[in-house]
């Protein structure tokens, strides 16, 4: 799915090598060179892909990597803090191991640009992104005129919002477009990207969004599989970046709901937590985890 190219100028380039890098995306920016960038973004990937095939194979019903969900890199470059596509490339693995349909439904305040330009003739795969859109907002993409290629009419689904939209308006939107076309499809499997920089207080984008939609997105995903999917989910991480205050909620939340325990998850957030991320971020912490 990523060229041979893109992935030795990866691992070339991770290695200290000197390289014309720019061109697959790397540089000041987004995408600074670190050490072994390869390696490591290939463990996210592993991990996405490895969730896949728990759920493909019935070892679990639903499976979450909380690393994954790098949903704007492109098969020759990467893109906006993302090396690989993990997402798209475990839409990939399941395609070839048999899957006929794979839903992707993306959460985060940015366009999943990635798995929609990689699948967007695909009419195995329909891509469903709900995000902030505004002349100014990366990626740029994510119209709603953006439904999918000539070989796959209908195969992507964009529901862009205005900044300042919150739980109520995101909430409508969200169970009025995305869910009933999932339901359409009727997927082999849901594979979802749970990005959490639609929070009110997050510092790179403009929703106003409140844990109580993640809780109920969390709910409504949870009941999606089941419905549309028979039960198949594979959840990824995503954007986030109140690390200490959103973050961590947000995805014990979603994880709660996937393992059917977030009725009985106490609201008191551990003590030792609150300390110690209070500490690294330098600010006080949401003590409990319903607090907006």
């Amino acid at each position: 799915m990523h060229t041979r190219g893109f992935i030795e100028a990866t691992r070339a380039a991770g290695h200290g090598e000197e390289g014309p890098w720019a061109r697959f995306g790397y540089g000041p920016g987004d995408n600074p060179i670190f050490d072994q960038m390869h390696e490591a973004a290939a463990l996210v990937v592993g991990a996405s892909v490895s969730a896949a095939q728990a759920v493909w194979e019935g070892q679990v019903e639903h499976a979450f990597n909380a690393a994954g969900g790098l949903h704007h890199a492109m098969p020759q470059r990467a893109s906006g803090f993302c090396v690989y596509d993990d997402p798209a490339v475990a839409i990939a693995w399941l395609l070839e191991r048999g899957a006929e349909r794979v839903a992707y439904v993306d959460v985060d305040v940015h366009h999943g640009d990635g798995p929609q330009a990689i699948f967007y003739d695909d009419p195995r795969v329909l891509t469903a992104s709900i995000h902030e859109k505004a002349p100014w907002f990366f990626p740029g993409t994510g119209e709603a005129t953006e439904t999918g290629g000539p070989n796959a009419p209908g195969s992507a689904l964009n529901v862009p919002l205005a900044p300042g939209t919150g739980d109520d308006a995101w909430l409508a939107a969200f169970r009025g477009k995305i869910l009933p076309a999932v339901r359409a499809f009727e997927p082999d499997v849901l594979v979802t990207q749970l990005g959490c920089d639609t929070h009110t207080t997050d510092p790179l984008a403009e929703l106003d969004l409140t844990t109580r939609a993640y809780r109920e997105t969390a709910r409504e995903l949870h009941a999606l599989a089941h419905e549309a999917a028979r039960g198949r989910w594979v959840a990824t991480g995503g954007g986030g970046y109140q690390w200490a205050s959103v973050v961590p909620r947000a995805w014990t939340i979603y994880f709660a709901e996937m393992a059917g325990a977030l009725d009985t998850l106490p609201p008191e957030l551990p003590a030792a937590f609150v300390a110690e991320a209070g500490a690294l971020a330098g600010a006080p912490v949401p003590d409990r985890l319903d607090a907006p």
